[in-house]
């Protein structure tokens, strides 16, 4: 089962929208962190997301896409990172998100939620997707 483990600001001293305070010890736990997971074979990808400010949205509005404004500032739960994992349980995702760093100038709010798979969709569905991309489908989507 694959899941995404997102990083949230929670209470601190960090300030959605704003730079984080670079902590040269915290990024070597994280980059520890990434590497004991890698090790272990589950880990799909790791990425940290820029300050909201160097970000974008696009909405939808009656079938017309239009940019909203930015920047985020006041956001509270801008996402600051994430781990996809591939694990057996969700338990065992909940294990790995104990274990994980937290911090660059504030508390975080780790969100487990399990990605699609294949085996969550009904059949008509699969067949559509492998009809209408089938090169995508191939290429190993779970």
């Amino acid at each position: 089962m694959r899941f995404i483990i997102t990083a949230q600001a929670g209470t601190g001293e960090a300030k959605a929208g704003t730079e984080p305070t670079f902590d040269e010890n915290l990024f070597i736990s994280y980059m520890k962190f990434n590497e004991e997971m890698h090790k272990a074979g589950i880990l799909i990808a790791s990425e940290g997301l820029n300050p909201g400010a160097r970000s974008a949205r696009v909405a939808v509005s009656q079938g017309k896409r239009h940019v909203v404004d930015g920047p985020f500032a006041e956001s509270k739960e801008l996402v600051g990172g994430f781990y996809i994992i591939d694990v057996e349980s969700l338990d065992e995702a909940i294990g790995w998100a104990l274990r994980a760093p937290s911090g660059f100038g504030s508390d975080d709010v780790l969100e487990i939620r399990q990605l699609t798979g294949a085996g969550d969709l009904p059949p008509e569905i699969l067949k559509i997707m492998n009809t209408a991309a089938p090169t995508w489908s191939a290429s190993g989507w779970h």
